[in-house]
């Protein structure tokens, strides 16, 4: 073999060495340094180098932007050239077993140092211009690496996840030796790749060839995607963490490093969540017919443990995902059953992460729709409870504060974090609707709700709470179409607090009729004629010999809603005699009024000596008169004091049932029970006790009968056709000429601030109307 010393010895004339433009150069990168060496300083910056440049023997073709490549003519042939070709023959076959060994896995034939394999490479590439057949044999070598880890694969005993674990180790291996190859292989990559676009890198042919190969036969990705399902399957079931779940993290990890992940493992997994929670679905509700607070509790577990395991596991991408998936696969076809379940059983945070749910599956119509449907039967059902008329406001309040506080910390929108106003409108327009399933009911126990309010008082409460408790009620008179009926009913009640003075306090009585004039209905102007009134006509006189004191309130009969009672109880001789004696003097003062006295409303003071001592006795008018006929007489039967008082026969049985049966026994009867019979006698029960000297027991007047309820709702109906009579005539003046529908909807239009008129009344009306010929038809 010719020696280095024989191959670099040339003639003195020769001109050997000529230069030329690097051909080892990044063509994506013109100013890359060449691979492993450093570039040289600019002329400028270094003095050796400007020094030569002047000094040196300028080359015609020279280039001194760059690298250089120095060639030695006269080697490409004879036997120098030949020479060349065998050290070039036998650096290729060993930089061909060296990648062979290197692609081989449990290899150890690796017969040079990666130093020798380094500078080989270069040698091949970059001297003898053997890039070519370097880049064929890699791609080869690799072509048969991948194919032998996918018999590998293939072969394996193991299932499941320790298969799992072992296609993670295959990975970790091929990816580490690719990237080892791509760091000895640098100058096929640098100086032969990347002069040919058409090529892949290294690392490209590689991974490329893996995917083909290993990702795109059936039973590789059938054995991956069974070894998923046994993880995940088991973890649910179990309700642990997998001993081997690291390698489903590694798993992941290579997945995405081959751009497989999606299709390999996210979109099995997300069908495997899709059929593992459906079918646990059908099995808890249809099979085991779980409660919806259990499903509720069971569906929130789940879902938290998808997103932790889809955390700790997977892709961020893919946690929101899994979570989805799990959600609307346990809910599928069970959004109707839930929602109507959910609120019976349901309170409070259960709600909140109800309403979270139902959003994330796009369920919140549902969920409104239902809400609605429960609130207004719960309404409906409290108004239609007969039984319970006397707490029907009371119930509603409670059920309304549950609704507010659900509407509030539940259901809120995320994105605002206001309430959904969705919702909000449905609860109004169920409390509306609910309301209407009992006509006038539910307006005159609010506002006997607002009466007992009012004579009770604040009893410790504050300002602020007191008012807060008055607004509660007025809320549910918002809901009301009989605005009406609460105003006759507040009236009334209203006149008895003022004039039976059981009211708790005039400031607030007329801070109560400002706000309800103001804000809901402005005919409580009634209210502010009555204070008006009491202030004109309040007057008082004292009697003389008899030391009774008569205290007279002189009324506009016009100001407050009572009529005129056409019969009334006989007062005895000596108090008919104290009202003689004002009518005489009232008449002397105002002549041209009528007087006319009202004993339903009067109370008296009654001094009664019983056998712990003398008590003072406040009672109504009525409960006087009956008490004083037992200064005659020690027993008396019903009979003779209906005959010697000539009271109305339900009024005075009323009263009897008040002094006899009653907490406070001033009297007491033979037989004894609760009701009042033609056949009971009376007597004075002088072992009454109290611990007050004077003792109340006139609270009967504050109560409203059953005669007065009807007389009331006789006067509203009344009043009611009034009302429609007028609005269709004034309709007709106005319209001269339209239609019955057209009339019609007018006339409900017109009446809807007072109540909402039922449409056989109206036609009724208009018939009446065409009757007296205030209207025509044709």
């Amino acid at each position: 073999m010719t020696d280095a010393i024989s191959l670099l010895t040339f003639p003195d004339t020769s001109k050997a060495f000529t230069a030329y433009r690097s051909t080892v150069v990044d063509v994506d990168d013109p100013s890359a340094s060449h691979p492993r060496k450093t570039p040289r300083l600019d002329a400028d910056s270094d003095s050796g180098s400007a020094s030569r440049s002047r000094d040196g023997v300028k080359g015609k073709n020279v280039d001194r932007g760059g690298p250089v490549r120095i060639q030695v003519h006269g080697f490409t042939g004879g036997a120098v050239g030949a020479a060349l070709n065998r050290v070039y023959d036998n650096l290729f076959v060993r930089l061909t077993r060296s990648i062979r060994a290197l692609l081989e896995k449990g290899s150890d034939e690796l017969s040079t140092t990666y130093e020798g394999v380094y500078t080989a490479c270069r040698g091949i590439v970059c001297i003898a211009g053997r890039g070519e057949g370097l880049y064929e044999t890699v791609k080869a070598e690799i072509h048969k690496c991948v194919n032998r880890l996918a018999e590998e694969l293939e072969k394996t005993n193991k299932e499941g996840v320790e298969w799992i674990g072992h296609f993670v180790e295959t990975c970790a291996w091929f990816e580490g030796q690719v990237a080892l190859l791509e760091s000895l292989l640098t100058y096929l990559d640098r100086a032969y790749v990347l002069k040919n676009p058409s090529l892949s890198s290294i690392h490209d042919l590689a991974f490329t060839r893996f995917r083909e190969r290993i990702f795109s036969g059936y039973f590789i990705v059938d054995k991956l995607q069974k070894g998923i399902s046994t993880w995940v399957t088991w973890e649910r079931n179990e309700g642990q963490v997998h001993i081997h779940r690291s390698f489903l993290k590694k798993l992941v990890s290579h997945l995405i490093t081959h751009h497989v992940y999606d299709i390999i493992f996210e979109r099995h997994f997300i069908e495997q969540t899709q059929e593992y929670f459906s079918k646990e679905s059908y099995q808890m509700v249809e099979v085991e017919k779980a409660k919806a607070n259990v499903f509720l509790a069971h569906c929130n577990q789940r879902t938290n443990e998808e997103q932790g395991r889809a955390r700790d596991v997977m892709r961020d991408g893919t946690v929101a995902l899994v979570k989805e998936t799990a959600i609307r696969a346990l809910f599928e076809g069970r959004l109707e059953w839930m929602a109507k379940e959910v609120f019976m059983e349901c309170k409070g945070t259960d709600l909140k992460r109800v309403y979270a749910l139902f959003s994330s599956v796009d369920g919140l119509p549902v969920l409104c729709r239902e809400f609605k449907a429960y609130v207004q039967k719960t309404v409906q059902d409290i108004v239609k409870d007969t039984s319970k008329d006397d707490e029907m406001v009371n119930r509603l309040l409670e059920f309304k504060s549950f609704a507010d506080t659900t509407l509030k910390e539940a259901f809120i929108d995320p994105s605002t974090k206001q309430n959904n106003q969705d919702f909000s409108y449905g609860l109004i327009d169920a409390f509306t609707k609910g309301f209407k399933a009992r006509r006038n009911k539910p307006a005159e126990q609010i506002a006997k709700h607002v009466d007992r309010l009012m004579r009770h008082g604040q009893r410790g409460t504050s300002d602020a709470a007191f008012e807060a408790l008055l607004d509660a009620a007025l809320a549910l008179y918002r809901f009301t179409d009989d605005k009406d009926v609460f105003r006759s009913f507040y009236h009334r009640a209203l006149a008895k607090r003022l004039l039976l003075e059981r009211s708790a306090s005039d400031d607030f009585e007329k801070a109560m009729l400002k706000k309800l004039k103001e804000k809901y209905d402005p005919e409580f102007g009634m209210g502010d004629h009555m204070f008006n009134d009491l202030a004109l006509y309040h007057a008082r006189i004292t009697g003389g010999s008899t030391a009774q004191k008569l205290s007279v309130m002189v009324l506009q009969r016009s100001v407050w809603p009572f009529r005129e009672r056409t019969t009334d109880v006989d007062m005895p001789p000596s108090m008919q005699a104290e009202l003689n004696n004002y009518t005489t003097f009232y008449k002397i003062k105002h002549q041209g009024h009528k007087l006319v006295w009202d004993h339903s409303l009067g109370t008296a003071t009654v001094k009664a000596r019983f056998a712990v001592g003398p008590k003072d006795l406040i009672v109504s008018l009525y409960q006087a008169v009956v008490l004083l006929l037992f200064n005659k007489e020690t027993e008396i039967g019903y009979k003779q004091i209906l005959e010697e008082t000539r009271m109305d026969d339900g009024e005075l049985r009323r009263t009897l049932q008040s002094l006899a049966c009653a907490n406070k026994k001033v009297l007491k009867k033979r037989p004894v029970g609760k009701d009042v019979n033609d056949n009971d006698v009376f007597y004075f029960n002088s072992e009454f006790t109290d611990p007050w000297a004077k003792v109340h027991i006139n609270s009967i007047q504050a109560k409203e009968t059953a005669e007065e309820n009807q007389r009331t709702q006789s006067h509203i109906e009344g009043d009611r056709k009034h009302y429609l009579d007028a609005a269709i005539v004034r309709i007709m003046k106005a319209k001269k000429e339209l239609s019955h529908e057209q009339l019609k909807n007018e006339t409900i239009d017109a009446v809807k601030s007072h109540f909402v008129p039922e449409v056989s009344v109206i036609k009724h009306r208009i018939d009446g109307l065409v009757e007296q010929e205030y209207l025509r038809t044709r």
